[in-house]
């Protein structure tokens, strides 16, 4: 048996993770009365590191002074550092820990650090702006059943289907 065959089972049943994924927030709805995201645990961090650089600018900003001194006592962050912890704890214990730049031959490596950078760039804004991100959107609004959140998964897919077919070719080899 190849190296590559016992990676692939290495892998959890994606129907379990689905339970389990929503198992999660059936907890998260019963202990804290409110569903689960990232971007809301990403703004407060972004709020703390800037406190630490521009203290007084950070408390009179209007968007991120209104966290307080502790923009960090909040759920979403500990679930964001959880997220991070448990990612990485399941590619240690899986033997999946690898360092290097995920690309096609096509595409140069600073190339694909510069679009990495530009696209996570615009979606952590839009997530900010449309004040919930992707995993709020479809795992709290899809499992609330809210139209928004249904047709944001929608034009998500199609849009990620679109762009797909223009930056797609950096990765046929």
């Amino acid at each position: 048996m190849n190296e590559n065959r016992s990676r692939k089972s290495d892998y959890m049943n994606p129907y379990v993770v689905g339970i389990l994924v929503g198992l999660t927030l059936l907890a998260s709805f019963m202990l804290l009365g409110a569903g689960i995201g990232a971007s809301g645990g990403t703004g407060r961090l972004s709020a703390f590191v800037e406190s630490l650089v521009a203290c007084r600018h950070t408390f009179a900003s209007e968007y991120f002074g209104q966290w307080g001194k502790t923009p960090l006592k909040y759920y979403l962050v500990f679930m964001l550092a959880g997220t991070f912890l448990g990612g990485l704890f399941s590619a240690l214990i899986a033997n999946r820990i690898t360092f290097g730049i995920e690309k096609g031959n096509a595409c140069p490596a600073r190339q694909r650090l510069i679009l990495a950078f530009v696209g996570g760039t615009v979606v952590g804004f839009a997530s900010r702006l449309a004040q919930g991100c992707t995993s709020g959107q479809a795992l709290t609004g899809g499992a609330l059943m809210l139209t928004g959140s249904i047709v944001f998964m929608l034009c998500l897919f199609v849009g990620g289907y679109a762009a797909a077919h223009f930056v797609g070719r950096q990765w046929h080899d």
